[in-house]
């Protein structure tokens, strides 16, 4: 083939190419519909149970962070205010305020936590169910073959 360098000439053999491209380009929608009725898409609960898994794994994790760092500040506190020589349980209310300090934010912590691992659980368990459903699966080979000359637009 020789290039004429006007950019806008067609070798012979490809001009019925990119009509053809066209016209599947233009029926593909259609040809869709019949493909997409065999697919059912999850009912119920079913839908929910992918995000619901991240929702609770997340939570979860959050969760366990903020008790690792209530943890330490606790600790923290105690070894701070026994270098004085005190006990963090003795029964003096300066040592009860130190250990009430995150209570709060240790008990919501702890709720959450069984919370989110709940959630995850059951998303889990629900996915686990309707595993085999169709519908579930978007990466599903449809048995069309395609070569390089269709992925590289030749």
């Amino acid at each position: 083939m020789e290039d004429s360098g006007t950019g806008d000439s067609i070798s012979e053999d490809t001009t019925g190419q990119d009509t053809v491209r066209q016209n599947t380009a233009g029926n593909d929608d259609a040809g869709n519909d019949d493909a997409g009725q065999g697919r059912r898409s999850p009912q119920g609960l079913a839908r929910y149970a992918r995000p619901a898994l991240i929702a609770g794994a997340v939570i979860a994790v959050v969760c366990i962070a903020l008790l690792v760092i209530i943890f330490f500040l606790d600790s923290f506190n105690a070894t701070v205010y026994s270098v004085g020589g005190q006990n963090v349980h003795d029964a003096t209310d300066e040592a009860r305020a130190i250990r009430e300090t995150y209570a709060a934010a240790r008990l919501f912590g702890i709720i959450f936590l069984i919370a989110g691992v709940l959630l995850a659980a059951a998303g889990a368990v629900l996915m686990y169910r309707h595993r085999n459903d169709e519908g579930q699966d978007t990466d599903e080979d449809d048995g069309e073959d395609v070569d390089f000359e269709d992925l590289a637009g030749q």
